[in-house]
């Protein structure tokens, strides 16, 4: 067997045995260099491993999992859930259209689905519940709308992306998500608003505490949450900081709202979260540096050069070639963490993007559309996994509502492919280079 062969059955075994993906194509990489290079060439894997985290860009990641992790404790979700449902008001599926707003408005600020599902769903199940909905509905739903955290800016995985395929400017990714991720929660919406109605579920229970608060008085505690994405949005646009110092300035506002405003968050708190965050982002980090080893070996062997010209054989339709590709991301989605799909997938795909000329920024927003699908779509879900454990239920009970939402926001990926400009529109007009 050739050295592209043994890595690949490596990495495909090593996986199946249960080891960590970090691990597993560590080890892999290995062997494709000691089987197809030489022995001696192991002396490169602490340059490569190194490599991999040395980028500038990388420092938003963990900053932004911070941000998410002190929104999240501090009352944000809350306010901004009493806003919303004093807003919308008592109906059938009320409490259903505010969970999904809510999602997405967290979401530009974290930038991570499992931060967003869980600030969430500790507000909105139990309300949910008491107003009559399914746990397994309540929980599929918030896993789902979370998955649009991928997409509205600012977002780990657009971070990620861009760090991958050279040439892509970061700010037009994150101009390029914002109306796929409307358009995602939005397509969420519609069933989930025609169940509740057909099933009758009302609304109208309002949040513990919220009961005579109007929508003057939640818009007014709801402000500095609001105002989040806006300063992160809008110091990227205007210039005063680059996506990487944006992530700084997220973390500081977050942390005056909490200390300050909210006046949930302590000084001791901070310090908790500085360790909760550190742990994350070490995860993050050892996948990408990891990566790095079997990345190399899979460029020196020509692993994914070959890939790449297997798979742009298959067909000269570039439609039915995008559909294939799709699928595979699905399936991923299905198994990976988004980090792991794009430091696997993309030296396979970038050739294949360029052979048929696909804009890189409409491709990476398909990616991650994709990728957020199978953020709530089993076996492995880790948003569904994050509310089902809220909501103490277990995960194969929300199975059937999870095609449902697969479904409806299939429909938004469709649309994004078939019009470009949905993603690009944004971008453009903003002056972005795409």
């Amino acid at each position: 067997m050739s050295p592209d062969v043994w890595m690949i059955l490596a990495f495909a075994g090593l996986l199946i045995a249960g080891v960590p993906v970090a691990f597993s194509l560590a080890l892999s990489g290995a062997v494709g260099i000691v089987v197809g290079l030489s022995p001696d060439m192991l002396a490169t894997l602490g340059t490569n491993t190194y490599n991999s985290v040395a980028k500038y860009p990388l420092i938003a990641i963990p900053l932004f999992i911070l941000t998410g992790l002190i929104f999240e404790r501090s009352g944000v979700a809350l306010r901004l859930v009493r806003f919303a449902q004093a807003l919308i008001g008592p109906r059938h599926g009320g409490l259903a259209l505010v969970a999904v707003l809510v999602c997405m408005i967290m979401g530009g600020m974290s930038g991570s689905g499992p931060a967003d599902a869980a600030a969430v769903a500790m507000v909105m199940l139990p309300s949910m519940t008491k107003a009559g909905y399914p746990k397994p509905f309540s929980a599929t739903l918030i896993a789902a709308s979370a998955s649009t955290a991928i997409l509205i800016p600012p977002s780990v995985a657009l971070i990620l992306y861009s760090i991958v395929v050279p040439g892509v400017d970061l700010r037009a990714l994150f101009a390029a998500g914002l109306f796929p991720g409307v358009l995602a929660g939005l397509a969420l919406l519609v069933p989930a608003l025609m169940v509740s109605r057909r099933y009758g579920w009302e609304g109208g229970t309002p949040v513990e505490g919220a009961e005579q608060l109007s929508v003057r008085t939640t818009f007014k505690q709801a402000i500095p949450a609001l105002f989040a994405p806006v300063l992160i949005l809008g110091g990227l646009r205007s210039g005063l900081f680059t996506p990487t110092e944006a992530a700084v300035v997220a973390v500081a506002y977050g942390a005056i709202v909490g200390l300050f405003l909210t006046r949930e968050l302590s000084l001791r708190d901070i310090w908790e979260l500085l360790g909760e965050a550190a742990v994350i982002s070490g995860v993050v980090m050892l996948i990408i540096a990891l990566a790095g080893i079997f990345a190399w070996a899979g460029t020196m062997l020509g692993t994914f050069r070959h890939l790449a010209e297997w798979i742009i054989g298959l067909t000269d339709n570039g439609v039915l070639l995008l559909i294939l590709v799709m699928l595979a991301v699905l399936l991923a989605g299905m198994l990976l963490d988004a980090i792991s799909i794009y430091l696997i997938m993309m030296p396979i795909l970038i050739p294949v993007m360029q052979h048929f000329e696909w804009n890189p920024v409409w491709f990476g927003i398909l990616l991650a559309m994709n990728i957020a699908i199978g953020q709530f779509t089993p076996p492995v879900a880790v948003n569904l996994m994050v509310t089902t454990e809220v909501a103490r239920i277990r995960l194969e009970h929300t199975l059937g509502w999870a095609l449902l939402f697969v479904v409806a926001m299939g429909c938004a990926l469709a649309l994004v492919a078939i019009f470009p400009s949905i993603a690009l529109w944004l971008p453009t007009v903003l002056g972005y280079n795409v």
